[in-house]
């Protein structure tokens, strides 16, 4: 099986802090674990951009389950895992993780947006 060559530019970034102008910066975290029910695709990753006081305004990640809404908590949905901060109070919305390359994408479509908003 080949595997998405996007994973290992995820894993060789692990750690790394990439300075953006104005001050904002980006972490990258990402790690291959053993696949699993919250974790299908077998990668744990955060993927964040942070504005120069240090606070994290968008964030891609997989660390914990997000809540479902109220309409949804009995109705036999499974907790979403892999999930999106788009500011710097949201607890998270699904993310349909598709691939790394996919990820990688969004994630600067996203910070690129932001970039320019600000």
């Amino acid at each position: 099986m080949n595997r998405d060559p996007a994973v290992d530019f995820l894993l060789d970034f692990n750690g790394a802090i990439l300075e953006q102008e104005n001050g904002y910066w980006i972490g990258i975290e990402a790690r291959l674990v053993e696949a699993s029910s919250a974790i299908p695709h077998g990668i744990r990753y955060s993927l964040t951009l942070h504005d120069p006081f240090d606070k994290r305004i968008l964030g891609y990640d997989n660390a914990h389950a997000i809540k479902q809404p109220k309409k949804f908590k009995h109705a036999g949905h499974s907790l979403a895992f892999d999930h999106k901060h788009r500011h710097p109070s949201d607890h998270g919305v699904p993310y349909a993780f598709t691939n790394a390359q996919q990820l990688l994408n969004d994630f600067w479509v996203d910070v690129n947006r932001l970039l320019r908003e600000v």
